[in-house]
């Protein structure tokens, strides 16, 4: 079982900034494709961002393309959302997700690939 941990998150402002941060301790972390969803008050779950192994392949969903960034510190097992010119619709749980194994190719947007999920953490994007 792997264990993810998320951290950010909150009550922020439109036009604002935040930076999410989820943890894998105890394995393999380059190994593995790590992404991004989240989920709004009465909406499916949707992809957000995701980043290969070694953070050379990033892949975004159109409406946060131009205003978040993914990033990863492989040496501290950690990998990051930046988000930035916030929105109220950016408002949702995010979830951090890792693949099931290992897998060396570029990230993929289906959910269906990620195996291990955090307990999510709150964004709130308000006035």
């Amino acid at each position: 079982q792997v264990h993810l941990v998320e951290s950010g998150g909150g009550l922020l402002q439109p036009g604002g900034s935040v930076r999410l941060s989820c943890g894998a301790p105890g394995r393999t972390f380059s190994a593995y494709v790590m992404g991004w969803f989240r989920q709004a008050p009465g909406k499916e779950r949707e992809f957000v961002a995701a980043i290969s192994g070694s953070g050379a392949s990033t892949t975004y969903t159109d409406s946060v393309k131009d205003r978040f960034s993914i990033s990863r510190d492989n040496a501290n097992n950690t990998v990051y959302l930046q988000m930035d010119s916030l929105k109220p619709e950016d408002t949702a749980v995010y979830y951090c997700a890792s693949y099931r194994g290992p897998f060396y190719g570029g990230p993929s947007q289906n959910s269906r690939l990620y195996a291990y999920w955090g307990q999510g953490t709150q964004v709130t994007v308000s006035a």
